[in-house]
């Protein structure tokens, strides 16, 4: 494990607006050994070619842990010891695996508990270690209120999620079109 200062990048945005490519670009370019946590599962068939299409973008060299759930613990237990950067992809798909199977009558409290369990496993993995991590997720509310209970509770809990790590996090990024948007800078030598 290297001794660089820890930080945590927030990669925001809407589907398709560039956050996981920006996202492994940034880790590519750090230079730094990668573990790449990937939370999605292959529901079906076209799930499972989007994980393929991931999967062919991300260098060889780069380590793989798939967990759809309590993923810092699975962080925590599994990093590589050279792994000096952590890329979460993503925190959306993490929110559907913990919030799906639930049921319709649970609560905002209920969902917000549920998603919250795994944000704190997330920091806590984060600030037990030393190494940089970006994690993506999708910004869901911006778009129509959605019809059914169980989608509200999403977006709301998603986005009560997200400010959570947008507090801790050094950086804050927005992508709109494939163009970063600064929300919270780390400094002068941030860029996207």
């Amino acid at each position: 494990m290297s001794l660089q200062t820890r930080k945590m990048t927030l990669i925001l945005g809407g589907a398709r607006s560039g956050k996981s490519a920006l996202a492994q670009k940034m880790a590519h370019e750090s230079g730094r050994p990668v573990l790449y946590v990937a939370t999605a599962t292959a529901g079906d068939e076209e799930m499972a070619a989007r994980i393929a299409a991931h999967q062919a973008e991300r260098p060889a060299h780069w380590h793989t842990l798939e967990a759809p759930l309590q993923v810092g613990a699975a962080i925590a237990a599994a990093r590589p010891a050279g792994a000096d950067l952590v890329l979460v992809d993503c925190l959306t798909l993490l929110a559907n695996n913990v919030l799906a199977p639930l049921p319709e009558t649970i609560s905002s409290a209920e969902a917000d508990a549920a998603l919250g369990a795994e944000v704190d496993g997330l920091l806590a993995a984060y600030l037990a270690g030393s190494a940089e991590w970006i994690i993506v997720s999708n910004e869901v509310g911006l778009g129509l209120v959605p019809p059914y209970p169980l989608g509200r509770l999403y977006r709301d809990a998603l986005g009560r999620a997200n400010q959570r790590l947008a507090a801790v996090a050094d950086e804050v990024l927005f992508m709109v079109a494939g163009l970063p948007l600064v929300l919270k800078s780390a400094g002068p030598q941030a860029s996207a």
